[in-house]
C-alpha cells in the first residue's frame, strides 16, 4: 500500500481539494459552473463523456459539499484500516460503476415513470454513498446512549443522519444514493470479481504516494489527545473517556503480551475481562475464583467466529475474545480492533 495505516493522504485530499474548488466556483468563479454541471443530455446526445469526470467529481451545492466533506472524513478510518491503494481501487470502481447506473436508472425511470431527467446533482456523490456497504457491514455498533429510553444513539448514528441529510437535499440526488449503495454492494461481495478488474495498478499507487503523501499525510499526533468531530461539551468529552478507556485497556494488553512472551501461550483473556465471564458466579473473587464457581466454557458461534476472521484475526484470538465477552460480537470487535 502506498502509505500507513496511521496515514489518510488520499481522503485528506477529497476532503480539502474539492471542497476548495466548490467554495471557490460558487463564490468567485460562477460563470465555470456550467463545466461542472452533471448534465446527461450533453453526456448523452453530444458525447461530452469530459461531464462525468467534471460534474461526479466537484458539488455546485455548499450544502452537499459540507456534507459530503464530513462523510469523506468519517469514512477515512477505511483509509487507515486497508491502506491508501485499497481504498482509492474501492472509490475509483465505485465511481465508475455508480457512472453506469446513473444512467441505467434514470433510463428506467423515464421508461417505467415517463419522467425526462436531463440532469443531475454534481458532486463526488455516488462513491460517498457507496462507502455506506463497508461501513454498515464492518463497523461494529456500539451504543452510546438511549434517548426517551426506547431509541438507542450509537457511534454510527451521526454519520447515517449525515447520509439521510446529504440525500434529502436534492430533487434526484436518491439516484445518485441508489446507485451509490448498489455499486457498493458490488465491489464489495466480489460479484464477478469487479475488485479484481476495477483497481489501481501498483505504479499509479506509487505515482500518487510520491505527489499526494508528502502534501497531504502527517502522522498520528502522540503527544495530545485527540479529540473527533464532537458537535458538543459532552460528545466531546465522552470521547475523552472512550479514548482514555482505549488506554487503559491497550495498557493492560501489553502487560498481557510481555507476559505471554515470558511463560508463551495466548493472552490470558480472563483477567481482561473477568466481570464478563463471572457476571453471574456469586462465587467469584477479585482475582482467585473458587473451582467449583468457575463456569463450563460459553458456547461460540461459528458464525460470528467467521466474521471476525473475515476482519483478519486469528481464529484462536476471535474464539478467545467471543468466550471472553459472553459472545458479544461488538465488545469483542472493539477489543481485538485495538491490537
Amino acid at each position: 500500500d502506498m502509505t500507513s495505516i496511521d496515514k489518510a493522504p488520499l481522503s485528506k485530499s477529497l476532503l480539502l481539494v474539492p471542497s476548495a474548488i466548490s467554495i471557490l466556483l460558487t463564490l468567485l468563479f460562477q460563470h465555470y459552473q456550467k463545466f461542472f454541471a452533471y448534465n446527461l443530455q450533453a453526456i448523452k446526445e453530444d458525447f461530452q463523456i469530459w461531464r462525468l469526470v467534471c460534474g461526479r467529481t466537484i458539488c455546485l451545492d455548499l450544502k452537499d459539499t459540507f456534507c459530503s466533506s464530513l462523510l469523506i472524513y468519517n469514512f477515512r478510518i477505511f483509509e487507515r484500516r486497508y491502506g491508501s491503494r485499497k481504498f482509492s481501487s474501492f472509490l475509483l470502481g465505485a465511481w465508475m460503476l455508480s457512472a453506469l447506473f446513473d444512467l441505467l436508472i434514470v433510463e428506467i425511470t423515464q421508461y417505467v415513470f415517463g419522467i425526462t431527467i436531463n440532469s443531475l446533482p454534481s458532486g463526488f456523490l455516488g462513491p460517498t454513498f457507496a462507502l455506506f456497504v463497508p461501513f454498515y457491514s464492518s463497523i461494529p455498533r456500539v451504543q452510546v446512549t438511549q434517548v426517551l429510553g426506547h431509541f438507542s444513539i450509537t457511534n454510527k448514528s451521526l454519520v447515517y443522519i449525515l447520509g439521510l441529510q446529504l440525500l434529502t437535499s436534492g430533487s434526484y440526488i436518491w439516484i445518485l444514493a441508489l446507485s451509490g449503495l448498489i455499486s457498493g454492494i458490488c465491489y464489495n461481495s466480489g460479484i464477478l470479481k469487479i475488485h479484481r478488474i476495477l483497481c489501481v495498478p501498483r505504479w499509479v499507487a506509487k505515482i500518487f504516494s510520491w505527489t499526494l503523501e508528502p502534501v497531504f499525510s502527517s502522522a498520528e499526533p502522540t503527544n495530545e489527545v485527540r479529540v473527533g468531530m464532537g458537535a458538543t461539551v459532552d460528545i466531546q468529552r465522552q470521547q475523552r473517556m472512550e479514548l482514555l478507556d482505549r488506554q487503559i485497556m491497550m495498557s493492560q494488553v501489553a502487560q498481557m503480551r510481555r507476559q505471554r512472551q515470558q511463560q508463551g501461550g495466548m493472552i490470558n483473556w480472563n483477567r481482561l475481562f473477568p466481570p464478563l465471564r463471572h457476571r453471574h458466579n456469586a462465587n467469584y473473587q477479585d482475582h482467585h475464583p473458587s473451582e467449583q464457581g468457575i463456569p463450563p466454557p460459553t458456547e461460540v458461534s461459528e458464525e460470528q467466529v467467521a466474521r471476525l476472521m473475515e476482519m483478519g484475526f486469528s481464529r484462536g484470538d476471535a474464539l478467545e475474545a467471543l468466550r471472553a465477552s459472553n459472545n458479544d460480537l461488538n465488545v469483542a470487535t472493539n477489543f481485538l480492533l485495538q491490537h
